[in-house]
């Protein structure tokens, strides 16, 4: 526990920098490109579309999911899962990236995962403004249920810290992880529910149980759940406390190995 209090610290220490560090990342990934940040917005909007011809119009038919039309079901979940993919990998790769800029300035290494978490988050809340509006215009109403996004945001960011600080030792000790990672990344786009209703698929109850364990399903299913004024949080308590029980094993993982090497990162690189 006391290495988690560490590494909490190192983060609330260095607010600061991480808030501008994340800036600079969004302006440096984007400086050469003549539409700039607007990329921000517009790459995840020609991946909706492209998913929504794919599997709105192709696959479902247009069909609606418990009554929702399938651009709002859809569009709630892949805004979360492209904000916690984008998250994950580059989180995973943050330190190995940028562990010879760490070595010669006096900052703890264990910010770079969450500078890149941040930085995310700047495509993430134009995304997320438009969910609204389309959650809107579809007829959907704002209501108390809408206030559990707050909760659901910290299970997300909860959940990406904790695995990034994992994910990101690991791509230091053994460089293929981060391969590795890439792949188990498209498996769960398939599982984890952005664009597939893994309860309506004729699926085995019992491996729909397992799939819901998933904590990804668990953030995506909570943000439509917020969003179409499903059901509160505490209505999945025995997935919710599933869900915090992986978190914490993740960051006692996580900060356990990252306290154990990082003072030899730089000769793993």
């Amino acid at each position: 526990m006391k290495e988690i209090f560490i590494i909490l610290k190192e983060q609330f220490q260095n607010l600061g920098m991480i808030f501008r560090m994340s800036r600079y990342e969004d302006k440096a990934t984007y400086q050469s490109h003549y539409l700039g940040l607007a990329w921000q917005i517009l790459n995840p909007a020609i991946q909706v579309g492209i998913y929504y011809l794919v599997f709105g119009i192709g696959v479902n038919q247009g069909n609606k999911i418990s009554g929702v039309p399938f651009i709002v079901w859809m569009l709630i979940g892949i805004t979360a899962w492209f904000y916690i993919s984008s998250s994950i990998l580059g989180a995973s790769n943050s330190i190995h990236r940028q562990v010879g800029m760490v070595a010669k300035m006096k900052f703890p290494v264990s910010v770079l995962p969450t500078i890149n978490i941040v930085s995310n988050l700047s495509s993430y809340f134009p995304m997320l403004v438009i969910v609204v509006f389309t959650v809107i215009g579809f007829g959907g109403s704002i209501s108390f249920y809408w206030i559990q996004y707050l909760y659901y945001f910290v299970c997300m960011i909860a959940f990406l810290f904790s695995f990034g600080i994992l994910n990101a030792t690991l791509t230091v000790l053994v460089r293929d992880y981060h391969i590795f990672l890439q792949s188990v990344l498209r498996l769960l786009f398939y599982v984890s529910g952005p664009i597939w209703d893994i309860q309506n698929r004729n699926l085995p109850e019992w491996l729909v149980k397992i799939l819901r364990i998933n904590p990804v399903y668990y953030i995506i299913e909570g943000f439509r759940d917020t969003f179409l004024n499903r059901a509160w949080f505490w209505e999945k308590t025995t997935y919710g406390l599933i869900f915090w029980g992986m978190v914490m094993i993740l960051v006692i993982l996580g900060t356990h190995l990252h306290m154990k090497f990082r003072a030899k990162f730089v000769d793993y690189v």
